[in-house]
């Protein structure tokens, strides 16, 4: 389960920067033709399971790397999920209902609560992945260089959304890199077999 949540993520994340459409969202007609799209939703959308799925997959991993990465990155992905709500379905219904959407655009990515609460809950997974580095290099576990990748990419999410196109797809391609070497190379929690004394049944 845990090494499924985890590919699963480096996968969305991969599709978030390649279906999303990419055109000049400064202008109208941009902005229109992105938002407008059902790449857009989708993309978006692929984005937030996304960040669900790796503190999901981080508890049934917590034999190796501790609970405290799993509630640090819960915390992280609740503050940054609202933002995403309103970037793909706030956005994507303005752009199909007719409204003024550059200055919805501009109300909805940079009102000072939203953006600043988007910031922390980024700051907050960075962390998170960190701490999973962190967990793994101290035991010198051979999963370690690929936690290191993992946490790079969660460092990098929130300065990604100040570049281009090509550089948030690679980073994309950081992500999937991270999230599937991690995925592959950690063991989840082995269960607990609880030993049955000789010649007595189940209560």
């Amino acid at each position: 389960m845990s090494r499924n949540a985890l590919a699963i993520a480096g996968v969305f994340f991969l599709l978030y920067p390649v279906l999303r459409p990419w055109t000049d969202e400064t202008t109208t007609a941009g902005a229109h033709e992105a938002m407008s799209s059902t790449a857009w939703v989708v993309a978006h959308f692929l984005a937030m399971i996304g960040f669900v799925l790796v503190p999901l997959a981080l508890l049934g991993l917590r034999d190796a790397v501790g609970l405290a990465p799993a509630a640090v990155m819960w915390v992280g992905t609740g503050l940054t999920l609202p933002y995403y709500g309103a970037e793909d379905f706030g956005l994507h219904a303005a752009a199909t209902k007719g409204t003024n959407l550059l200055a919805v655009t501009e109300a909805t990515r940079y009102n000072p609560i939203a953006v600043t609460i988007f910031g922390i809950g980024l700051v907050t997974l960075a962390v998170g992945a960190v701490l999973v580095a962190v967990a793994l290099w101290r035991s010198g576990s051979p999963s370690r260089y690929a936690a290191a990748v993992f946490a790079a990419g969660f460092v990098l999410f929130l300065p990604q959304f100040f570049t281009p196109a090509p550089v948030r797809i690679a980073h994309g391609v950081l992500m999937l890199v991270g999230l599937m070497w991690l995925a592959f190379s950690l063991k989840p929690a082995a269960r607990v077999r609880t030993p049955q004394l000789s010649g007595q049944g189940a209560a």
